[in-house]
């Protein structure tokens, strides 16, 4: 009754691997990796996809990058059915950010599942990294992202553009290279976690880890039903929770039953059957070790690290910068927004999404985000062709 997906349906592991069909993914083999933390990664790839083309004066090109559990598919390609991507109301063909005029470029981020490097991947001896894939930061995402922006020929972004933990990278693109970001746009994001956000993760990480399935990390290669899908499942419910508003959720379920369960008699509300279809569907797309190894990068990050603070970090920032803020967001407070547009030179007021659906207004709220993006990015970047 409380699971969405029966678990014995489910493979070992939501991620892509050599020999499925690669869509429209692209992969970029970027050569080693030094990484913040120390020691490296031998060898790293990245997935990728791309629409439009870079013009002559390589003045176009927009880094699009996504949040916790999102890929590379921002928006569809010829022949996809209309809505295919995440970002598709935002990204496309006459959209705020045209795809006719703009080169955009969407990578999986590094430590994901949906080709780049990651747990799932293979280690030097061939067998998946699982437990010994080593710790990531922003600062090793975004330095993976500069490779290959330079594997794409692309010297200087005319926007670096992403919400939620994409947004974590964006602020990191901005101050570790300057002179390759002409514009940014920081969505529903913060500049350095705080100890609440960490909290939200630290008990998602514990129900994954808690799985007996998880196996310290060491589950690849298990059959049907074998991966941590119980924890990577309450992990998700966990984290939509904090994804939603209290009114929404109030107003949308309030204390009504699911359909004819009873909840004296052991059945759920409609607002516990929404959790569970979230965490089955999310386990039959995503990887439980790339959800460890990014909400532990998640935590870690900090613009102001070793750089004298956040605010000094910021005032390093040369982009002209657009901070837009979900205003009824309980994850990514709309007052760390609010410390980003004010620690930035020239950034201007915070821009609002005006949303009943918390934290997941930037990917409900499409006209409003399509507006307050596309309105900056023909300021900043007004190409014509």
């Amino acid at each position: 009754m409380r699971r969405a997906v029966d678990p014995a349906t489910i493979p070992a592991t939501g991620a892509w691997r050599e020999g499925d069909d690669p869509g429209p993914r692209r992969f970029a083999d970027l050569g080693p990796l030094p990484l913040e933390a120390g020691g490296r990664l031998p060898a790293v790839r990245l997935a990728y996809e791309t629409w439009g083309e870079l013009n002559a004066a390589g003045d176009n090109a927009v880094l699009v990058l996504h949040a916790l559990t999102g890929d590379s598919h921002v928006t569809g390609h010829p022949g996809e059915p209309t809505g295919a991507g995440w970002w598709s109301q935002v990204v496309g063909p006459g959209r705020a950010i045209d795809t006719e005029k703009y080169f955009v470029v969407a990578p999986n981020v590094l430590g994901g599942c949906q080709g780049s490097t990651g747990p799932s991947s293979p280690a030097p001896d061939g067998s998946p990294w699982g437990s010994r894939f080593p710790t990531l930061t922003v600062r090793d995402q975004v330095a993976a992202e500069l490779e290959l922006a330079d594997h794409l020929g692309v010297g200087r972004w005319a926007l670096v553009v992403g919400p939620s933990m994409g947004g974590h990278r964006v602020l990191e693109w901005a101050v570790t290279a300057p002179e390759r970001v002409a514009a940014i746009a920081v969505v529903a994001s913060t500049a350095q976690t705080s100890a609440e956000q960490i909290a939200w993760a630290h008990t998602q990480l514990a129900a994954i880890e808690l799985d007996p399935r998880w196996r310290g990390g060491d589950y690849y290669g298990a059959g049907p039903g074998e991966g941590p899908h119980t924890g990577l499942g309450l992990a998700r419910q966990i984290a939509h929770t904090t994804y939603r508003s209290p009114a929404e959720l109030d107003a949308r379920f309030g204390r009504l039953p699911q359909h004819a369960e009873e909840p004296l008699s052991g059945g759920r509300y409609a607002v516990q059957s929404y959790l569970d279809h979230h965490a089955g569907k999310l386990a039959l797309r995503f990887d439980a070790g790339s959800y460890v190894t990014l909400t532990r990068a998640m935590i870690t990050h900090d613009v102001g690290r070793d750089r004298g603070g956040v605010e000094a970090a910021l005032a390093q920032v040369r982009a002209r910068t657009l901070v837009l803020a979900v205003d009824s967001d309980r994850l990514f407070l709309p007052s760390e927004s609010e410390r980003i547009a004010a620690a930035v030179p020239g950034a201007g007021p915070v821009a609002y999404l005006r949303s009943r659906f918390g934290h997941d207004g930037f990917l409900i709220e499409h006209d409003q985000v399509a507006a307050h993006l596309g309105r900056f990015l023909r300021s900043v970047a007004p190409v014509l062709r």
